[in-house]
């Protein structure tokens, strides 16, 4: 084969997953754009890959997801060749490292322990966590997530060591707790100047509050307002495309107008 190109290996995970190291090797030593790569400089496309990988399973394209699924596999790999530049770790580090953590951390697999749900298997994860040197049940929770993401993760770890409420219906009093006291910063004495911070420290609250009921009734949050972004931009993107198609600009029309297209959009699947 011109170039040494690896062959295609059927049915050999193992084999492919080696192809993978052998193609990234030579792209490394030979490529001028692989070789300048630092994992600073591939930190940020990694997010990057990995939002594309996120976007792909919700529009529920499967190709896309076999597709994003490698890109970010190639960039683990990356790393771990970079690492092994410096003699701080290689790939087999990395993967019999995460196969001791995994074996671990399923004692009621590997070992004698017995549990009886989900919730038992969570709750050991997080014991056994702190039993390895963790500080936190919080600390495994990455300060870079974004903020939604984050409340979700930090309810979570909170519920696996039993700190949580008993049922949804004292989650949903919470709630309305929230809103009320969010309303009230807002419902002032005519003339009177709104508190925005206190505002904003309220609707916080509320919006934390509404992640955890989403928790205890298994919705995802993340994944639920970013369906509701993509529905509002298929059916705004279907406004603009009739407007323009009635020779009619978004600026130049009522709002009772926009709303005829948008009601249109909403009927459409």
């Amino acid at each position: 084969m011109p170039n040494n190109i690896p062959p295609v290996t059927a049915n050999d995970p193992a084999s492919a997953f080696q192809r993978l190291l052998t193609v990234l090797d030579t792209l490394r030593t030979q490529c001028p754009w692989d070789k300048k790569q630092t994992m600073e400089t591939l930190r940020h496309l990694t997010i990057e890959e990995t939002y594309e990988l996120s976007d792909a399973i919700l529009e529920g394209d499967l190709d896309e997801v076999k597709k994003e699924l490698g890109d970010v596999m190639m960039h683990l790999v990356f790393y771990a060749r970079i690492a092994s530049e410096t003699n701080d770790f290689t790939i087999i580090d990395v993967l019999n490292s995460v196969c001791d953590k995994l074996i671990s951390r399923h004692p009621h697999i590997y070992g004698d322990v017995e549990v009886q749900d989900e919730h038992d298997v969570k709750r050991n994860w997080e014991q056994l966590k702190l039993k390895e040197g963790n500080k936190s049940v919080l600390s495994g929770v990455p300060a870079g997530l974004p903020s939604l993401v984050k409340a979700s993760r930090i309810q979570e770890k909170a519920r696996g060591v039993g700190f949580d409420w008993d049922n949804k219906e004292q989650v949903w009093e919470k709630v309305e707790e929230e809103l009320q006291e969010f309303k009230d910063e807002y419902n002032v004495v005519d003339g009177a100047a709104i508190d925005i911070e206190k505002a904003e420290s309220e609707f916080g609250d509320l919006l934390f509050s509404l992640i955890n009921y989403a928790r205890f009734i298994n919705i995802n949050p993340e994944n639920a307002l970013e369906k509701t972004n993509k529905k509002f931009i298929k059916r705004f993107q279907y406004l603009e495309s009739k407007a323009k198609e009635n020779g009619k600009a978004l600026n130049d029309m009522t709002l009772a107008e926009m709303d005829i297209y948008w009601n249109e959009a909403k009927s459409l699947k």
